[in-house]
Parts: structure tokens; C-alpha cells; sequence
């Protein structure tokens, strides 16, 4: 709660909206539009049509809002409103969480466990989004238009630390990069085999951060003799390529990087080869590392939600203004429900004892209990309160079961191909 009620100060304070105003004159008067309604209104998943959405927003928030606002008078609001103020706000909860709170962060050993990826977020196909972002042609030769998304993600505690949204010829090392300003000496990054080069570990090194990647076996001659030895592990030294442009790095031809690799057995008898910047074997035997890599799969997970379950592609307006604002706000709020779904683990932990599997949150629902609830949460204390206690009573009556050995075959262009998204059969909308 102490973590709500600071944002919720925040939320309405004159700093944040002298801050993350678009110009100094706005948001001066008192108006029906005023600021932080302006962010609740865009926190409370706008799916439906705008004029829906405003009477469902106005219905609900009566004796705070007063009366009615209209759709134009909603879309001129939020062109005065920054995108990044719901990084600030997101940031705010993470920074909370992080701090004096040793006891409910979950770690591998010392570390905090993080992996960063990328995929695509499908747009609305206008002319000015074409010409920010970038467009595909699918396999009907219909051109879309797609950006480039990237996020760091604890994968143990499960909360967006940074999201990007980026033209599609962004590059994502390059996104990745800029995501490790966020992090910490004691921090383990995870990553495909997509981001692997000698600069990109170079930077991991300078930065003090340690790393976990997969590698082609044709990433050097290194992986290559590597893989041919059989070994399982293997500690060696790696220089940059001889095609690799260095006139402009901090290292030159001759610049070592010790690293160690690792062999992968995978059921259906295929190999993966590792890399990673935990040398010491006995510390960090050959044996952690299938484990370990695999926890990776969270960020993935974590795609699933953004896209099928928060709808992020669902965008309420067509300017780069409402796409960045639907962006950051979609990932504040996942944070949000994973602060409520935190506070319910002991409980959960008590009633799986007693059952023969063990039961976790239903994410779907979780979603589409948090419509209006989350404006009940930031408007008063007494409210936040009672919408709390209330949240957390539904999730703990709609749990769904842990089925052990189930696996799913992984589709990685599924997204690429479609203009709308697609809801699978058995997920229901939620809100």
C-alpha cells in the first residue's frame, strides 16, 4: 500500500504536471480535463470507442470529475500531455520496490535476474506512423506498419524495468544498450542468440555487468572449435572480428575478452552453445546453466501479456503522441499488477498446501478486474483501500491450476504476418 500511496501522491502533485506538461501554458485553468484525470483516464484501458470510454470514465468518477467531457475535448488534452510521464510513474514503483526490500526480491544466488529482447508492435496504418516507424509487407503483400519494442524485464520478480517503442530499423543491440542504465553491478542479463558480438559484450564488461547469452556455433572460430571438442565448458579468449569497424571503439584488434562457453544438451538431441562472463566453475558449475538460460522464457511470457491480455496494440489514437502514451502506460500497469499479485504469494503459498496442484493468478482476469479499479486505487485513500482489499479477494477466487510437463512449441513470426491481433480460442476478453 505505502508504494500506491506514493504514486498516488505523485499522480497529483504540480511537479510531476509542470514536468511532463507539453508547454508551460498548459493545464493552467481549472478545466473538466485536468491533469491527472487526464492520466487516470488514460490508465484505465481504452479498448472500446473513445465516446464509450468517456462516459464509462465519467459514470464511475462522478463525484470527483463533475460533468461530461467530450472526445475532441479528450484528444487536445492529451497532445499536451509527455508520454514519458507514465515512465516516471512506473519508474517511481519499481525504484520503491527495489529499495529497503531485501526479503521480497527474488534472486538466482546474488543476482537479480534480468533478460532483454525485442519483437514488433503492429500499429494503426496511417501516413505519419509509415513515416516514424517504418512499414512490412505480410504474406498477402499488404503493407503494415510495425515498430520495434524492447524491454528489460526481471524474470523473477516479473516487472518492466525500461520499454522502448523504436522505428523497425532501430537495431537492437542498440536498444538493448540504452536499457543498461538500469542496471546494477550485481545484476545477470540473459539473452538470445540474436545479440551476441564483441562490442556488445565488450560494453557488458566495461559496465561491470555479467552476462548469459546464446550463441551461434558460427558466432567465431572459437564457438566452432568449441563445439567440435565435445566439451561441456570451456573458458577462452575472444578479440574482435576481422571485418569488425574499430576506428570509432575504445578497443582495438588486439583487445582480449576472457569468457567462458558452455554446451546445452536439449531433449530432441540438438546443442546450444552458451557464453557468459561467470567463470568461476565451481561456483557456477556446467550444470545451472540449462536452468538458468531457460528462466529467459519469462520475457516471452511477458510479450504474451502485452500483446493478448493488456491488448497494447489496441491503441486508442493515431498520433505518435497516443501510441507512446498507450505504450508506456500498458507497461506501468503490468507493474501494477504484479505489485498486487506480490502481495498475495503467502497466501497462495498457505491454500497449495492443501490442493493437489498448485494454483497461481489468473493474469487474463487480473487485467480486466483492474478496469476502473485502477482509478479507485490513486483517487483517495480511503478508496485505494477498499479497491485493494477488493482486487486482491477476486484474484484469490479465480485461481487456475499449474499443470506440471506441459510445453508449447514457440511460432516467432506469428505477430509479423497479421494487421490485427489475435486473441487465442480459449482467452476470452477480460475487459
Amino acid at each position: 500500500m505505502f508504494i500506491f500511496k506514493k504514486i498516488q501522491t505523485q499522480l497529483f502533485s504540480e511537479e510531476l504536471k509542470n514536468e511532463y506538461k507539453v508547454s508551460e501554458k498548459h493545464f493552467t485553468r481549472n478545466r473538466k480535463q485536468d491533469f491527472p484525470f487526464i492520466l487516470l483516464f488514460m490508465l484505465n484501458f481504452l479498448r472500446k470507442s473513445l465516446t464509450m470510454e468517456i462516459d464509462n470514465f465519467i459514470s464511475f468518477l462522478k463525484p470527483n470529475i463533475g460533468s461530461k467531457f467530450t472526445k475532441s475535448a479528450f484528444v487536445q488534452a492529451r497532445m499536451k500531455v509527455k508520454p514519458e510521464v507514465f515512465k516516471k510513474l512506473s519508474q517511481t514503483l519499481i525504484d520503491e520496490f527495489y529499495t529497503d526490500n531485501d526479503e521480497a526480491i527474488k534472486r538466482w544466488g546474488e543476482f537479480r535476474l534480468l533478460a532483454i529482447d525485442g519483437s514488433r508492435i503492429t500499429l494503426p496504418i496511417t501516413n505519419k506512423l509509415k513515416a516514424i516507424y517504418g512499414d512490412v509487407k505480410n504474406q498477402t503483400t499488404t503493407s503494415i506498419v510495425q515498430a520495434r519494442c524492447s524491454v528489460i524485464y526481471d524474470v523473477k520478480n516479473n516487472y518492466v524495468l525500461d520499454g522502448i517503442l523504436a522505428p523497425l530499423n532501430s537495431g537492437e543491440r542498440k536498444l538493448a544498450l540504452s536499457h543498461l542504465t538500469h542496471c546494477k553491478s550485481n545484476d545477470l542479463l540473459i539473452y538470445d542468440r540474436g545479440y551476441p558480438s564483441y562490442g556488445f559484450i565488450y560494453e557488458h564488461i566495461k559496465r561491470d555487468l555479467n552476462f548469459l547469452m546464446r550463441v551461434k556455433v558460427s558466432f567465431s572460430q572459437v564457438t566452432i572449435d568449441f563445439a567440435s571438442s565435445k566439451k561441456k565448458s570451456q573458458i577462452v579468449t575472444i578479440y574482435p572480428g576481422k571485418n569488425t569497424k574499430i576506428s570509432d571503439k575504445p578497443y582495438n584488434k588486439n583487445t582480449p575478452i576472457e569468457v567462458r562457453l558452455l554446451r546445452v544438451e536439449l531433449p530432441k538431441g540438438q546443442t546450444e552453445i552458451l557464453i557468459t562472463s561467470l567463470l568461476d566453475n565451481k561456483k557456477y558449475p556446467s550444470s545451472v546453466f540449462k536452468e538458468l538460460y531457460s528462466q529467459r522464457w519469462g520475457i516471452e511470457t511477458f510479450y504474451d501479456r502485452l500483446k493478448n491480455k493488456l491488448k497494447v496494440e489496441h491503441f486508442s489514437g493515431y498520433s505518435n503522441e497516443s501510441i507512446q502514451q498507450d505504450f508506456y502506460a500498458a507497461l506501468f500497469v503490468s507493474n501494477i499488477q504484479t505489485l498486487i499479485v506480490s502481495e498475495l504469494e503467502d497466501d497462495l503459498v498457505n491454500a497449495n498446501q492443501q490442493k493437489k496442484y498448485d494454483y497461481k493468478i489468473n493474469t487474463n482476469l487480473s487485467y480486466g478486474f483492474l478496469k476502473n479499479r485502477i482509478l479507485d486505487l490513486f483517487l483517495t485513500s480511503k478508496s485505494m483501500e477498499r479497491s485493494f482489499e477488493e482486487l486482491k479477494q477476486l484474484y484469490k477466487e479465480n485461481l487456475i491450476p499449474i499443470r506440471p510437463n506441459r510445453s508449447f512449441e514457440r511460432n516467432s513470426g506469428k505477430y509479423r504476418t497479421r494487421i490485427k491481433p489475435n486473441i487465442t480460442k480459449n482467452q476470452k476478453d477480460s475487459f
